[in-house]
């Protein structure tokens, strides 16, 4: 399932702390798990869809990104979080 903007409400409130917190580093990091989830899902069937491949590899680079900016500035909300995303790393 792709990640609708009621997903997304979901997801910002249960990692952001409430609703309106779209721009914390954890929800945008979940919102990135969730897509990258799902489009992992998609490229399991259609192996020959190279475009979502790129998409995929250029959203696993900027959690990566997000991830490292969280870990520098809060290991223990890093630790937390990659807990809770079942990241492993």
């Amino acid at each position: 399932m792709p990640v609708t903007a009621e997903r997304k409400k979901e997801i910002v409130k249960e990692y952001g702390g409430s609703e309106k917190n779209t721009g914390s580093v954890e929800s945008q990091i979940a919102i990135f798990t969730a897509r990258i989830n799902h489009l992992t899902e998609h490229l399991r069937e259609n192996k020959k869809d190279h475009a979502t491949k790129r998409s995929l590899l250029m959203l696993v680079g900027k959690r990566r990104r997000f991830l490292n900016y969280l870990m520098k500035k809060d290991i223990q909300g890093y630790r937390v979080l990659i807990e809770r995303l079942k990241i492993r790393r």
